[in-house]
């Protein structure tokens, strides 16, 4: 059993080859996590993948929300998962752009009413997953020129290069208690490159991919410890 507040950092390195003409950078991967109360869930009750979804270049992505609700509800500790989609539809129009929570804080006072509270139960919605944040591209550099050589093959030629990250934090709100449960980061930065000396080998660090995997293993392991 995890202590309350107990809070936890931890630093992973993945740096693999994917294929032959596509290939994987390496992603420098920073986790964390800061429990302040005990969880656990039955067989029978689900979690809510949200995203910080509203009219803003900082909205979390619909690509790494699904990614999160699927990582999380297979393999070990596979909790059941309402994507962000399906609980907006449950629930209009309260979680429409223009009317949906801009925080945690927003989120607690809308779970208070009871037509919402009941929905929830009817659901069997044991924790709501609140996740920020977004993967940015950084410093890119260099030039990559194709043309068609003699004969009409292809060629390039040059050096491309560019730095991503990719930083979501994900707060866990359990509806039972009416409580923050704690918070769970998952921040992934790496370097893509692509030489080319007639063929471009491009070798894409996949941060957004990382990160998820980290934060889905991270919510499992939190929401059900063994």
């Amino acid at each position: 059993m995890i202590n309350p507040r107990m809070a936890m950092t931890a630093l992973l390195t993945a740096c693999a080859l994917a294929g032959v003409t596509l290939m994987s950078g390496c992603v420098t991967i920073t986790q964390q996590q800061v429990r302040d109360a005990d969880t656990g869930i039955e067989s029978d009750e689900v979690i809510a993948v949200l995203g910080r979804k509203f009219h803003s270049r900082d909205e979390t992505e619909s690509s790494f929300l699904e990614c999160v609700a699927e990582k999380t509800s297979i393999g070990p500790n596979g909790v059941q998962v309402i994507s962000h989609d399906e609980f907006v539809d449950e629930l209009f129009p309260w979680f429409e752009p223009r009317t949906a929570p801009l925080d945690i804080d927003d989120m607690k006072n809308l779970f208070n009413r009871e037509l919402i509270a009941r929905k929830l139960r009817e659901k069997q919605v044991r924790y709501i997953v609140w996740i920020e944040g977004t993967t940015e591209r950084t410093e890119q550099g260099g030039t990559l020129n194709c043309a068609v050589a003699t004969g009409g093959v292809p060629a390039c030629f040059g050096f491309l290069s560019w730095e991503a990250g990719s930083n979501y934090e994900a707060t866990l709100w359990d509806i039972n208690e009416g409580l923050t449960a704690g918070k769970l980061s998952s921040e992934a930065k790496g370097r893509s490159f692509v030489p080319a000396i007639i063929i471009p080998l491009p070798f894409i660090a996949r941060t957004q991919a990382h990160a998820c995997t980290n934060l889905s293993k991270q919510l499992k392991d939190f929401i059900d410890p063994e």
